[in-house]
């Protein structure tokens, strides 16, 4: 699993892709909170918090891990070495969570330069540190576990198409479905809103952004990322 994991990190960044990922990630959040002037805009919000930080990165990380994960496989399917790579002596199991956590690696690798955000309002914080650094941990910690469950769909995706593009598309169109669709069809079922809501990815992620660390939610992200892998291992094992 080790070698697979440091040969996929590795072309990440032998390729454009992964300064690609890290330069468009902080781009588009660095427009958004400190250049627009929207209700993102931390400056114009009067009170020292990155709250719009945490509101935006899921969105972003809808289309931007689906692009990380959408080769993962369907460049070995297209290209055939998946069959060499199963000859080797390593197990299905292996491989996928080489890949996973490669991916995964990059994602946090991209969130590391967000910490000058932190930095930043803690300066700005009248008096200086007086922010809420419970929350804001609790949200980093959401965002971890939104990624992983990001990196499962899209790595199962990957195996559903030798085209990149149909794997992002079909990784994005699933990852939305969980993320927000639930609380879409929530609205339509007033008695059950909650309970439908619970089985979407959203309300758990915000759970855990309000700094206090259930593990319902815990269980809800491990178990949803474990059941994409496992069923991105059987995708392997019918190849």
């Amino acid at each position: 699993m080790i070698a697979i994991l440091k040969k996929e990190f590795n072309s990440f960044f032998a390729a454009p892709i992964a300064y690609l990922v890290i330069g468009v990630f902080l781009f588009i959040n660095g427009l958004f909170l400190w250049v627009f002037k929207d209700d993102f805009n931390i400056l114009n919000a009067g009170f020292a918090d990155i709250n719009s930080f945490f509101y935006l990165t899921p969105w972003i990380f809808l289309f931007l891990i689906p692009a990380i994960t959408m080769k993962s496989f369907a460049d070995e399917f297209n290209s055939g070495t998946i069959e060499i790579l199963k000859t080797r002596s390593i197990s299905n199991w292996q491989i996928v969570l080489g890949k996973f956590w490669a991916s995964l690696l990059l994602v946090i690798v991209a969130l590391v330069p967000t910490l000058i955000y932190v930095y930043t309002i803690y300066q700005l914080a009248n008096p200086i540190g007086n922010i809420d650094l419970g929350s804001i941990v609790g949200s980093y910690i959401g965002l971890l576990f939104l990624a992983t469950t990001y990196t499962a769909i899209g790595l199962f995706t990957s195996t559903l198409s030798k085209n990149q593009i149909v794997a992002f598309i079909l990784g994005v169109f699933i990852s939305f479905l969980l993320f927000y669709g639930f609380d879409a069809i929530s609205n339509s079922f007033s008695k059950q809103r909650i309970l439908i809501q619970k089985l979407g990815i959203n309300e758990h992620y915000k759970s855990i952004a309000r700094g206090v660390i259930d593990t319902r939610d815990l269980l809800y992200f491990i178990s949803v990322t474990l059941f994409f892998l496992f069923i991105t291992k059987n995708r392997l094992d019918n190849e």
